[in-house]
């Protein structure tokens, strides 16, 4: 006797344009050359840089950069600090640059604050890649703090400029920005966060709620897929994180559920696909 679930795939889920972008020039130096270094995960969801790394694709860190020359590196999606590029010249690496247009952007922007003499906060996560790359373009001078409390005991200015990572969720964004001003700081706030992002927690909320159970899947390293999950919880209890279909547990289903698949920005729709098949042979 099966469960007998109807399975459906949120159509908003999957790769942003960012991604998708990064990817597909990856695939086409791979159809071409056969290999192609790129600089750190391609994206934040192993099973897709699994599926990249049998084609060819060669994942290096920072440090086995620096001893690589006259090849072709990709940038990922996530962006690189000045000091990446200026390695590449010295190094004669030609780089394939797949920096998304809005994280581009945002680097330009804090640059020019940065040029201006004005202190930059960044609201981003330690040690990502994007926030890295932002932070690289203020010579490393940007404070950055993934919550209000890290800032309690920092010496701020009477008047900064704020950023924030592309992912970050809108309203922590401006919860912080009217907390500092409540503080009686100077504040110049940019909403950089992107909108592809952004809209997917309305999109989300929606879908969320005309299911039984919602299952969503996104690689463990994903900042996005962490906000994303938390907006399915908050709106569907029911909700489920897993990375891989192994991860699948029947026990969470009852017969003739309506369950919902969703994804972060970084998850293939095939590992989507893959994790629908699953639940349907239940």
């Amino acid at each position: 006797m099966g469960y007998n679930l109807q399975v459906n795939i949120d159509k908003s889920s999957g790769f942003c344009f960012g991604v998708v972008y990064a990817i597909e020039m990856a695939e086409d130096i791979l159809d071409n050359k056969g290999y192609l270094y790129c600089l750190g995960d391609i994206v934040h969801n192993d099973e897709e840089v699994e599926r990249l790394t049998n084609r060819g694709l060669k994942i290096i860190d920072h440090e086995v950069l620096k001893n690589l020359r006259d090849e072709k590196v990709l940038i990922r999606a996530h962006g690189e600090a000045p000091s990446t590029y200026q390695l590449a010249l010295e190094n004669n690496l030609t780089l394939i640059d797949a920096s998304c247009p809005v994280v581009l952007k945002l680097q330009n922007r804090i640059k020019n604050s940065h040029d201006d003499d004005e202190q930059v906060l960044i609201f981003g996560k330690h040690g990502h890649a994007e926030v890295i790359g932002l932070q690289g373009q203020t010579d490393g001078k940007a404070i950055v703090f993934q919550d209000l409390a890290e800032l309690d005991n920092v010496e701020l200015p009477a008047k900064f400029t704020l950023y924030s990572q592309t992912t970050k969720s809108t309203d922590k964004f401006y919860h912080i920005k009217d907390e500092l001003l409540s503080r009686g700081y100077e504040v110049k706030a940019n909403d950089t966060i992107c909108r592809q992002v952004s809209n997917r927690y309305e999109e989300l909320e929606e879908f969320v709620r005309h299911y039984d159970k919602i299952v969503f899947v996104s690689g463990k390293k994903s900042s996005n897929g962490k906000v994303l999950y938390d907006v399915c919880k908050k709106h569907n209890d029911n909700s489920y994180f897993i990375s891989n279909v192994e991860e699948l547990d029947q026990a969470w289903f009852a017969e003739n559920d309506k369950v919902g698949i969703c994804g972060a920005t970084s998850t293939p729709m095939w590992l989507m696909e893959k994790v629908k098949a699953a639940l349907e042979k239940y």
